[in-house]
């Protein structure tokens, strides 16, 4: 079928999936094997993340969603902010991030309580990644 047999030579656009089509909720689901929630509960959603130097490396090899995360994180980003970009449920994107930082693909950077000094692990990382930066 060609653009003449169309009204006015107009072409049918390719169907989009709304947000009731039943392929959208199916996609999260496989994204995540299943699971429906973060074995951690302390990921939040202002925890930041960036893409390790493995990460970077292994990104080729991942499925598309992560692969997506890692290159995307390769600037810091906080957790809400990849799930708007990506446009994948928030959820979806907490359990993806946290099986990332569990393979050391992705570092997660978690706010800190009120009062509560920085780790001594954030210290290293932060002090580590100043020096290969300057």
């Amino acid at each position: 079928m060609n653009g003449a047999d169309h009204p006015e030579g107009a072409r049918p656009q390719p169907h989009k999936a709304g947000r009731d089509d039943p392929r959208r909720r199916i996609r999260p689901y496989a994204m995540t094997a299943g699971r429906t929630n973060p074995t951690r509960a302390d990921l939040e959603l202002e925890a930041l993340v960036s893409a390790s130097r493995h990460g970077t490396l292994a990104s080729a090899e991942l499925a598309l969603e992560r692969r997506s995360i890692v290159e995307l994180c390769r600037e810091t980003l906080s957790i809400a902010e990849v799930s708007a970009r990506l446009g994948i449920p928030i959820n979806v994107v907490r359990i993806l991030v946290e099986d990332l930082a569990d393979d050391g693909l992705v570092y997660v950077y978690q706010p800190r309580a009120a009062g509560q000094p920085p780790s001594v692990d954030l210290l290293t990382r932060v002090l580590h990644g100043l020096h290969t930066t300057l």
